[in-house]
């Protein structure tokens, strides 16, 4: 009786690791986007709140949303799996239609409701986690794997020409498939076609080829194509051991482009220093080792599944934003979790922490 009641009492425990980590990033990265967009505010909008007060209803959305999936039985997923794939490719497709397709610098990633836009590959991302957890919970299947990471890189890599969200899709779906029990030696066989395609990706398009070209030298042209990451760079260069100061940044005078998105951790290294970068990157380390913990625990094979592909993706949106702003990997559009502002990442990103809490909750 005693041991029953206490694996009662764990199975009703929240992680309170976690929760925090993450409120602690979100608290981070309000202060940051109203420090980064304040000039830009002033500039497109006539006020330097704008972008703030935008964030701020984005994350009173995702904190909604957060405690509702906390409290939603991951387990109800495995019947809502595949609608909710489906749903996601229809408004993945959607971005196409005129009227609701809204396009930028030649790429068409966003879709407009009245004053609302999203980004449909943000919803993707998770949407694709939980329908592998579902169809790999009894053991891997080859074929619908192949079939989903297939369809979602042509969309977006080749259609979208959002290159970043598809590596982000691409390697959290490639980790839960090995995670999951996939052979070895598809892992090797799998290698050079999936370096074939992104050379190819790189290469047919131009501005992709001259980000590679930035990488291998971010000091080539710099009031060309390598002026972005020069101008990061700098940013990160000037802010030292413990920064500027906050609100002291220079480089957020319209020097560093995407300042409030992409490219955020340029103006929290140049503001905050190597100190204030460092502590961020601890809660990141944090909010990933709860997560695979959070795995590790869990007895039932979809939940440890569903677990650890979310915290992949996270950790590896981190990896990446992180890498392409140190100059470590090619510039790429994926924003920096719960601190670059937009919506559609942000509202993502904390259901996804919802549905960690909830399987946290429920193993023993």
């Amino acid at each position: 009786m005693i041991k029953k009641a206490r694996l009662q009492s764990q199975k009703s425990g929240l992680d309170l690791g976690l929760l925090l980590t993450v409120l602690g990033l979100v608290i981070f990265g309000l202060i940051m986007v109203y420090d980064a967009s304040v000039v830009q505010g002033l500039k497109d909008f006539k006020d330097s709140y704008y972008y703030i007060r935008q964030q701020g209803i984005w994350v009173g959305v995702g904190l909604l949303s957060l405690v509702f999936f906390n409290r939603f039985d991951y387990r109800r997923f495995k019947l809502l799996a595949l609608p909710l794939i489906l749903m996601s490719f229809i408004i993945l497709l959607a971005v196409f239609i005129p009227g609701l397709g809204v396009s930028g610098g030649g790429a068409h990633r966003w879709l407009k409701f009245g004053p609302v836009t999203i980004q449909p590959a943000e919803i993707i991302k998770l949407t694709g986690v939980i329908f592998l957890a579902a169809i790999f919970e009894k053991g891997v299947r080859l074929i619908p794997f192949l079939i989903l990471v297939g369809v979602v890189t042509v969309v977006t890599a080749v259609l979208q020409k959002d290159l970043g969200s598809t590596i982000v899709f691409v390697a959290t779906s490639a980790l839960i498939y090995f995670a999951s029990g996939g052979p070895i030696w598809q892992i090797l066989v799998s290698i050079p076609f999936a370096a074939a395609s992104l050379a190819l990706l790189i290469f047919t398009s131009d501005y992709r080829s001259k980000r590679i070209l930035a990488f291998l030298d971010p000091f080539s042209d710099t009031q060309g194509f390598t002026y972005h990451i020069s101008q990061v760079l700098i940013a990160l260069g000037s802010g030292g051991l413990f920064g500027l100061g906050l609100g002291h940044s220079r480089q957020k005078f319209e020097y560093i482009p995407e300042v409030t998105t992409d490219s955020i951790f340029g103006i929290v290294g140049e503001e905050l220093g190597f100190v204030g970068s460092t502590f961020l990157i601890s809660l990141f380390v944090i909010l990933i080792i709860r997560g695979f913990k959070i795995a590790q625990n869990c007895t039932d094979p979809f939940g440890k599944i569903l677990a650890l592909g979310l915290t992949c993706w996270l950790g590896i949106q981190v990896i990446i934003n992180l890498s392409s702003m140190t100059a470590l990997l090619p510039l790429t559009g994926v924003p920096l979790p719960f601190i670059s502002y937009g919506g559609s990442a942000l509202v993502a990103n904390l259901t996804a922490v919802g549905i960690l809490l909830n399987i946290s909750k429920q193993t023993t």
